[in-house]
């Protein structure tokens, strides 16, 4: 049997999650790291016990198969903006990794953006300047680690996101190099020229020399023994970002596909097709994924609250006894009743990004009943997911041609059908566990010639829970309008 590894390397662990080339899921091994918090709001990581727990996972997950003549191939799906300076002579970081969630760049960004660099670097890069992204915390490391300045002038220290990190490391340092996915969230890479940009390197003070060779998601990244694991090297191939993962896991292979995961938050992606447009104000535009020759181009936005809403009224208002109470509750009312809850705990995000905006309910009268409230909150996910789906298909001039979910809140039923009738636009609920690690595999047979094309790949799809619209097309307008109407209360507030 041939197994694909998929390194899923995450914020808070490094799970080996192993595949069969028809993209059964065979096993998976998960190894946690530890977060360092040295100031509020900066977060670290320990570049060099993520690989040792990459090792350690993939022992673990292999060791589980008892298949002595199987083969095996690795891939990799990563968080994307934690960045990895190192020696390239020792092997060495001079820091810790600077993780996405780090706000130590902020100081760096701020001065960008008032000395008007805000166009200019999202027209190269697709993205908005912040510390989320890459480029402002290699340049502190830069800047504050004794050394590393006059070492990066000098040729000898390189950077790259977990994945280049964990390439070059598994490769024995023969192999440096990232996929598109990755650069596209640096701040330093054009997304039209494929290639890092001298000028943006140049803003953030970044030496050429310290960047990784930029491929597509599909090719091949070199070979490994994983330090002893397999007596014999092999093939590291696929390798993309986290929820670029996704998107390629749950086959959105066509303009005009989407992906939703539903978590604590929501994270909604679109394939744009294969021309970059700019993305409409408060998203981002990235590499999608790139394979079979073509790049395909995404517009992403991160919602703040979605699945935590159902939590707050869980634990907090004990409104309900546990998540899996509100659909029964939703569904006991013929309506919301007029009341409508903006669930801006963390204040709002795309496309609305006020920080300071607070949560409300609204609409509420005498005869409200539990019922009402938990309609409403759930009927707010599907509000917020078409808030941003709306965005983006009207700035690509595209039409949704589906949404493919997944995420806990799935399950839910009434949330669903509701979304769909929301968007005017069909839902197919996954049973993809891994979504991301799914991509990664994908990307690997790809490289590997064991599928000839996407139209292959996406024949390999199992589920097809589809959810249709049942709404009228009034009545759908009539909701939507009261949720703008709530939103704009709290906007106002």
């Amino acid at each position: 049997m041939n197994y694909i590894i998929s390194i899923d390397q995450s914020t808070s662990a490094t799970k080996a999650v192993v595949f069969d080339e028809k993209c059964r899921l065979v096993c998976r091994k998960n190894v946690a790291h530890k977060q360092y918090y040295p100031k509020p709001g900066w977060v670290e990581h320990d570049a060099e016990e993520i690989y040792r727990n990459t090792v350690e996972a993939v022992r673990g997950a292999v060791e589980t198969i008892s298949d002595e003549g199987a083969a095996y191939s690795l891939s990799i799906t990563n968080q994307r903006e934690t960045v990895v300076v190192w020696n390239r002579f020792t092997g060495k970081p001079v820091y810790n990794a600077v993780v996405w969630q780090c706000q130590r760049g902020e100081e760096i960004c701020n001065d960008l953006k008032q000395k008007g660099y805000t166009d200019f670097i999202r027209e190269r890069s697709g993205l908005l300047i912040d510390p989320y992204f890459a480029a402002s915390g290699v340049k502190w490391i830069l800047d504050n680690v004794e050394g590393a300045r006059r070492a990066a002038g000098d040729g000898e220290l390189i950077m790259g996101t977990i994945d280049t990190w964990l390439v070059w490391k598994l490769t024995g340092g023969k192999t440096f190099a990232t996929d598109y996915t990755n650069a596209s969230r640096t701040l330093l890479f054009n997304i039209h020229t494929l290639d890092w940009d001298d000028e943006l390197l140049s803003l953030f003070t970044i030496p050429r020399s310290m960047m990784a060779q930029p491929l597509p998601c599909d090719a091949v990244f070199g070979e490994t023994t994983v330090e002893g694991v397999f007596a014999e090297p092999i093939t590291i191939a696929g390798v993309l970002g986290d929820s670029h993962g996704a998107l390629a896991g749950q086959m959105c292979f066509e303009a005009g596909m989407g992906k939703a995961t539903y978590g604590t938050g929501s994270s909604v992606m679109v394939n744009i097709g294969e021309k970059a447009i700019a993305a409409p104000e408060g998203l981002v535009t990235s590499v999608g994924f790139a394979a079979q020759g073509k790049v395909f181009y995404a517009f992403e936005g991160n919602i703040h609250c979605t699945g935590a809403t159902i939590k707050w009224m869980t634990d907090n208002l004990k409104l309900i006894g546990s998540p899996a109470e509100i659909e029964q509750f939703a569904t006991n009312v013929p309506d919301n009743g007029g009341v409508y809850l903006v669930p801006a705990f963390a204040g709002l995000g795309a496309p609305w990004w006020n920080p300071h905006a607070k949560a409300m309910v609204s609409g509420m009268t005498l005869a409200t009943e539990k019922g009402h409230v938990c309609r409403a909150a759930l009927e707010a996910i599907a509000y917020q997911i078409r808030d941003l789906v709306d965005l983006m298909t009207n700035q690509a001039g595209i039409a949704l041609k589906e949404l493919r979910v997944d995420g806990g809140p799935t399950k839910n039923n009434f949330l669903m059908q509701f979304q769909a009738d929301m968007l005017g636009a069909c839902i197919n609920r996954s049973d993809v566990e891994e979504a991301s690690a799914m991509g990664a595999m994908l990307m690997n047979g790809l490289a590997r010639k064991v599928w000839a094309d996407l139209d292959e790949v996406a024949a390999l799809r199992k589920s097809d829970n589809r959810i249709f619209p049942s709404m009228d097309g009034d009545e759908r307008e009539r909701l939507y309008s009261g949720w703008q109407k709530a939103v704009k209360r709290v906007l106002e507030d």
